[in-house]
């Protein structure tokens, strides 16, 4: 069952307080939404003496290690499965699949979201899994912390790219400025996720932007790590993160494309545009999924058909009846 909006949030705060002893599933590759959402539930239910836990198919990334420095595992059996920013049972990742059927509920804001939870509690104009949290835990007067503030105050700053995103509202903004009541080191925290690169990043980047495609009129830019590029950069697997919006720089682009190499023959696409397109129906097409602006998809074959694909899937959403134009 899936329920939207503001009249689920305070029936969804009652089923947190009316059950305990919970696994909190967390998507793979897990960015800032994940981990503050996932952290931030994590803190709230232990707050108000419940057993909690966090699960990842992927180690916790250490650019997040201040979000969860206080976390240790503690030993249940888990009653209740609540998966957090978590759109379709492709995510859960290798890990977390004996879960698959046993989600009791799922907090979510991706439009994309594939219903798999006994219960759905979804906004997709919410900027972030995370606001959505804050909602919930508003309505059910569940009081916050420091820890879990600033893991919620993190989720929406990164699902929002610093509130420069197009997702960036009035009302996330409100949020914000509640959670700033907390002992929040945003200035630190935001220099630390936004501006702080390491060489290996660096180096990546610019490999990246000197042999990134354009196709389609120059509407559509290409951009391609391959395990190659990582190993020589020395590029951990949790840096990726953000370089999806590499594409978007260059002037005139309307949709992105950021493929990673996965495994041989196998790729991560990622996309990202401008409001002139959906990728999030452009990734439905490849199998995919995701928000209007920011989407991604899983496909195989070798670098050149993987980009086929993509520019295939493409091409229509720009008014091209041919990819290659």
């Amino acid at each position: 069952m899936k329920t939207t909006l503001t009249e689920s949030y305070t029936e969804t705060a009652e089923f947190l307080k009316s059950h305990d002893n919970y696994y909190i599933l967390i998507h793979v590759a897990p960015d800032g939404d994940a981990m503050g959402s996932g952290f931030g539930l994590c803190r709230v239910l232990r707050e108000m003496g419940k057993n909690a836990n966090v699960l990842c198919s992927d180690p916790f990334p250490k650019r997040y290690e201040y979000l969860y420095d206080w976390y240790e595992p503690g030993r249940f059996t888990p009653k209740t499965v609540v998966a957090v920013d978590l759109a379709d049972k492709k995510l859960f990742g290798k890990e977390l699949t004996a879960y698959e059927e046993y989600v009791d509920m799922c907090i979510d804001h991706h439009v994309s979201n594939t219903g798999y939870a006994k219960q759905t509690v979804l906004d997709p104009g919410a900027s972030a899994a995370c606001e959505v949290l804050y909602e919930i835990l508003t309505a059910g007067n569940i009081p916050l912390d420091d820890i879990s503030a600033k893991c919620i105050y993190t989720g929406i700053a990164t699902d929002t790219g610093c509130f420069k995103f197009e997702n960036t509202t009035p009302r996330c903004h409100v949020i914000v400025s509640e959670l700033m009541s907390f002992d929040i080191p945003y200035a630190p925290i935001n220099r630390q996720l936004f501006d702080i690169k390491s060489k290996a990043r660096l180096t990546i980047e610019q490999q990246v932007l000197g042999s990134a495609e354009t196709y389609l009129d120059d509407k559509c830019a290409i951009i391609a790590v391959t395990h190659k590029m990582m190993s020589e950069t020395g590029l951990s697997k949790e840096e990726f993160e953000g370089l999806a919006s590499l594409p978007m720089q260059i002037e005139g682009v309307v949709v992105g494309v950021t493929i990673k190499e996965k495994e041989e023959g196998k790729f991560k696409i990622s996309m990202r545009s401008t409001e002139e397109a959906d990728v999030s129906a452009i990734c439905g097409k490849l199998g995919g999924g995701g928000h209007a602006r920011a989407a991604g998809c899983s496909v195989e074959g070798t670098l050149e058909q993987v980009k086929m694909k993509a520019l295939s899937a493409v091409a229509p959403a720009l008014g091209f009846d041919l990819w290659l134009s």
